[in-house]
């Protein structure tokens, strides 16, 4: 029966590879691939600091919206470290996320609040017409359009 070599890492110096029988059961899940507790906790971290720190953009307690780099740095891991967790363990980049509770809270406020979208785009650090863009993109529809569509659909029986 012939041996199979995988070659697992390479630098140029060396190669270390690993043997395995054919039908042998290869693992190639490591410690860094499952949820740690320390991971899980980043994760949750995360998703924690971006709920206060939108919710600090819209209160007016802060006037920076928090770059990736900037999150990693609250959490005390590397970006790089940062995106491998959420993705590993959410499927997607971190970012994604970010954008999608924006998204979110974007859309309560314009359905909740009167405020005038002008507003609302600051408030996120947006120029109005780069939050225009912005929302149109993520949710197919200006916030203009959202908004005067939710009144119509609360006004009518």
């Amino acid at each position: 029966m012939p041996i199979i070599k995988r070659k697992v890492h390479q630098t140029k110096l060396s190669s270390i590879s690993y043997l395995y029988w054919p039908g042998e059961q290869q693992n190639t899940m490591n410690h860094s691939d499952t949820e740690t507790p320390r991971a899980v906790e980043i994760r949750n971290r995360y998703f924690e600091l971006l709920d206060k720190h939108l919710s600090d953009l819209i209160d007016e307690r802060t006037e920076r919206m928090l770059e990736l780099c900037d999150i990693a740095d609250l959490l005390c891991v590397s970006q790089k470290h940062l995106i491998k967790i959420i993705q590993k363990l959410e499927g997607n980049h971190p970012c994604h996320f970010y954008v999608q509770k924006i998204v979110k809270k974007t859309t309560e406020l314009l359905a909740d609040t009167d405020w005038p979208i002008v507003e609302i785009a600051r408030r996120f650090t947006y120029d109005p017409s780069n939050f225009t863009k912005f929302f149109k993109k993520h949710t197919g529809y200006t916030p203009s359009f959202y908004r005067n569509n939710l009144k119509k659909a609360k006004s009518s029986p």
